[in-house]
Parts: C-alpha cells; structure tokens; sequence
C-alpha cells in the first residue's frame, strides 16, 4: 500500500533525543525548544514564536489572549478543522462562517465584511495547503473595524504572501507540527506573537498562569500564579525530534515542492481539458507543497477515483467536511450568506499522497493510475 501521510525523518533526530535525555531535561522549555523558538523567530521574522503541544493549543492561546467574551463573535472559513473553531468555541464566542474561494479553498475576503456586527471581534484566516489568504485586503478590513486577526497557518510553514512568512502577517499566527504536516515532532505547534504587547501575557498564559519566565530571566525574585493559564509547553524530547528538521528545512521543502511539481506538470494538460480542477496559487503567494490536491466534477466521481486507487494499493483521501453542517457547528454558530462554494467544492477536493523522500516508483504509480482513471471518464 501507498500511503498518504509518511512522518518526515531525516537521520539525526534520535542523535538530538537521546542528547535531551543526557542533558537530563525532557520537560518543557528545554535547550532544543530554545533553538526552535529561536529558529522559528529569526527565520520567519515574528517578535516571539513559542513551541506549544499541539498547533491546536497554540489556537487556544491565540483565541484567549484575543481576550474574548460570551456573545462576541468570530468570523472564519467552514472549510476547516475542528480545532480552528474549537479555539474561539473554549474562549465562549460564536462563530460566524464565511463561504471561501473555489480557487485557493480559503476564506473568501470580499465575503467577510458583510458578516461583520458589532458584536465582531476576531477574523480566523486559514492558509489552505499552505497557500496564503488574501491577506492585505483581510488586514485592511480589520484595521478598519478594530478586530483582530489569528491566521491559522497549520499548514503554512515555510509559505508566504508577498514576502511575509505566513503566521507573521496578524496578531498572532499558530504553527502544527503533527505528523502529517511538513515539519514534524509527532504532536506539536506553536504560536507567533506578532504585537510585541502581548509576549508576557501569553507567557503567563503558557506557563500556568505563572511569571515563570520574567523569573528565569531574573526580572522577578520569585515566581508566582498571577493570572489565568494552562500548561502549553512542549517537551524537550519531541522538540529534539523538531529540530533535526528544522536544520534541514530547506532540503524538505525542495524536495516536497519537486513532487509538488510534478504532479501539476503531469495532470495540468486534464485541467485544461476540463476534466479536473488544480490548486491555484496566486500572485504574491510563496507555498510549501504542503498538500496537492485534485477537484473532479462531482462527489460521485470523487469516491469512484477513491475507491479505484485503493483497490490499486494507493491511499488518496478527501479533506473536511464543512464545519457549519456538522452538529458542533450548528450548536456553535452560524453561517453568513450562501454557502456557494464550501460545501460543493469540499465534495470534489481528493488529496493525493505527498511526503518528504517518496519513493519515485510509488510516485509514478500514483500518476499513472490517475490519469488512467481521468481516461476513463
């Protein structure tokens, strides 16, 4: 079988954990959290960027430190994950969703300002496959209304839009390292604090509610539990494991963007036949080959494509099913407008498989059955 998802490994990472566990510190904040936050910082241009447990814990950070209330809302895409809403839903907001483009799969900006009331305060972005949103006219909207901006950059590492890592471009930005995703520690995020005034808040917030840092820093004599928080540091030994690849990112990237491109050189010729859609990636916008994916016509011929690669040992799988038609959704929040897009185009989008180091003979199985499918048609 072909696999999906393989997890990047690139040969130091047990050197890195088993330096951790000589070093005696495994727990969080560890030198190779360090080295990654420090990385993450200097690489992408954020004023502070902090290794969490999960890219969905650095989404409850990011929607807690956006200091929200029972009844505010939160506009954001259907098209998404679960933990995307669930932040805002923990913080006690509701959610308002917007319908997103069919070319990229990310919010559509010329939708939001319509949802928009006065019980609005955050705007939640999600980069799609690691392809920007539009993000100066989304800025230009939340300076205009005073709201905040969390951009959801998951699958965003190493993407940018003009020029600006993404995850750098709102008031806070959140980062996964799953194993699914480009850069991996197994269970893993981290969130960017992009507006220097917010650092010790969410400092406080990572570390229990305690000004452990201003401690360890020496700005304090002792510590203590000042505000409200929870426990979001990431152990040692899975940043160890983080790091390895964080010294190679580049070598990942090419080599995920050389699959990237070859599976457009190959089924580009369908999509200007029409037979299938493609991603788009717009003008200005840097992506990491984080996902390719392909759009067929309808559900129905989406789950025969499925159906005919497993049955030829090819894992290819769809992607979320719209967050507004499932029962959280509907208890949680509302969608604004018409859904146009969401639900149609989420019905169409098949992933295919895209992993560091793929084996080339697996990759041209994946090609050739593909395009003996679309033959078919």
């Amino acid at each position: 079988m072909i696999h999906f998802n393989v997890p990047p490994f690139v040969g130091t990472e047990f050197k890195y954990m088993q330096e951790a566990v000589a070093n005696h510190k495994i727990c969080g904040d560890g030198p190779f959290t360090h080295r990654c936050d420090e990385w993450i910082e200097k690489r992408f241009g954020t004023k502070k960027a902090m290794l969490t447990t999960s890219g969905s814990s650095a989404l409850d950070m990011a929607a807690l430190l956006c200091d929200l209330k029972p009844g505010d809302e939160v506009i954001l895409p259907s098209f998404t994950f679960s933990s995307t809403a669930n932040a805002f839903v923990l913080a006690g907001a509701t959610l308002v969703f917007v319908d997103i483009r069919p070319d990229t799969m990310n919010i559509d900006e010329t939708k939001i300002e319509a949802a928009i009331t006065e019980k609005t305060k955050v705007i939640a972005v999600v980069h799609y496959a690691g392809v920007a949103c539009e993000m100066d006219t989304i800025m230009d909207i939340a300076r205009r209304h005073n709201l905040m901006v969390v951009e959801d950059a998951a699958q965003g590492v190493m993407s940018s839009y003009k020029g600006k890592a993404l995850g750098t471009i709102g008031d806070f930005g959140c980062y996964s390292f799953h194993e699914t995703k480009n850069y991996s520690m197994g269970e893993g995020g981290a969130i960017l604090i992009n507006n220097e005034k917010y650092i010790e808040k969410a400092e406080i917030l990572r570390e229990k509610g305690t000004n452990r840092s201003q401690f360890f820093r020496g700005q304090v004599a002792k510590y203590n539990w000042v505000d409200f928080g929870d426990s979001y540091l990431q152990s040692d030994l899975n940043a160890a494991y983080l790091w390895a690849q964080l010294e190679v990112a580049d070598e990942i990237n090419n080599n995920r963007l050389a699959t990237w491109n070859r599976y457009w050189k190959e089924f580009q010729p369908y999509a200007a036949a029409g037979k299938i859609d493609l991603p788009v990636v717009p003008e200005g916008c840097v992506h990491n080959a984080h996902m390719f994916y392909i759009k067929f016509k309808n559900l129905e011929i989406r789950q025969n494509y499925i159906a005919f690669m497993k049955a030829n040992d090819i894992l290819v799988v769809f992607h979320y099913v719209p967050l507004h038609s499932a029962p959280a959704g509907v208890k949680f929040g509302r969608f604004h407008g018409v859904d146009e897009h969401t639900t149609a185009d989420s019905d169409r989008l098949v992933r295919l498989p895209l992993y560091y180091n793929m084996d080339p003979d697996d990759l041209q199985k994946i090609i050739e059955k593909t395009k003996q499918f679309i033959d078919s048609l």
